[in-house]
């Protein structure tokens, strides 16, 4: 029989909570909490599960949860009301080790997406899922964006935060800079001097990096004269803009695998 938390206070659910709200100490410990009867199983694809605290309605409705690795907390439902992010929650939540990649892992002739100051959680989360489901291989991550292990941006992504490597890749133009050197081309989604998605083309041989700003602010000048060429969505007059999360799904469906 796993141990029982019937206390709020507990430690280990105080250890869970911070991990919750504060991307900081995320960072510092190399651990994220999430949240979840579908998520916390997902993740485990590829992420190290070292914590599961679970309330006993949760077991009995996935039983299949007990199997799976790290240590094992059964919780009160008070318990579970203090980890839970929302109001209304599955009684499921993991503490996972962050996995942790680089620009060393960048190669020649890959797809990736890059990410400047986009700071909506939903929008990075579904970028992570769009790029997940089109076969790139990692997702920059610029200072200032949303935590790709913060509750509502795991929620949005549904797992493609570690099925897509995530680099955070500090300043952009710095790090487009390094995927130039490798043959990889970087075009800004932006406005001035840019051509048509439609005439852009979509294979690249030595592979294709696509950077995409927040909706507000946009690609900052250095990170746009960092990039080879700006592609646009053509669109209609109608709206004025889509929001990073469409944007970049259509983008990411343009330079998508030629398998797919």
């Amino acid at each position: 029989m796993d141990e029982k938390i019937t206390s709020r206070d507990n430690a280990k659910i105080k250890y869970a909570c911070r991990l919750s709200s504060s991307a900081a100490f995320r960072r510092s410990e190399g651990r994220f909490l999430a949240e979840g009867r579908k998520l916390c199983p997902e993740l485990c694809r590829g992420a190290e599960l070292e914590t599961l605290f679970y309330t006993g309605a949760a077991a009995e409705k996935c039983p299949e949860l007990l199997t799976l690795p790290g240590e094992h907390y059964l919780v009160e439902n008070h318990v579970a009301d203090k980890l839970a992010d929302v109001g209304t929650h599955q009684g499921v939540f993991g503490v996972f080790r962050t996995p942790v990649h680089t620009l060393d892992e960048v190669r020649t002739g890959g797809r990736y997406l890059a990410l400047e100051r986009v700071q909506d959680p939903g929008n990075v989360g579904t970028l992570l899922r769009s790029a997940a489901a089109f076969g790139f291989d990692a997702v920059l991550l610029s200072d200032g964006c949303a935590s790709p292990f913060a509750p509502k941006t795991l929620r949005a992504s549904m797992g493609a935060a570690v099925r897509v490597p995530v680099i955070e890749a500090g300043a952009l133009p710095e790090a487009i800079a390094a995927l130039r050197e490798k043959g990889i081309t970087c075009l800004a989604a932006a406005l001035y001097q840019s051509q048509p998605l439609s005439a852009a083309a979509s294979r690249y041989p030595g592979g294709v990096c696509v950077v995409i700003g927040s909706e507000g602010q946009g690609l900052t000048d250095a990170t746009i004269a960092a990039c080879d060429g700006t592609v646009r969505i053509p669109m209609t007059d109608r709206v004025e803009s889509l929001n990073a999360g469409i944007a970049g799904s259509i983008l990411l469906w343009h330079f998508r695998e030629e398998s797919l």
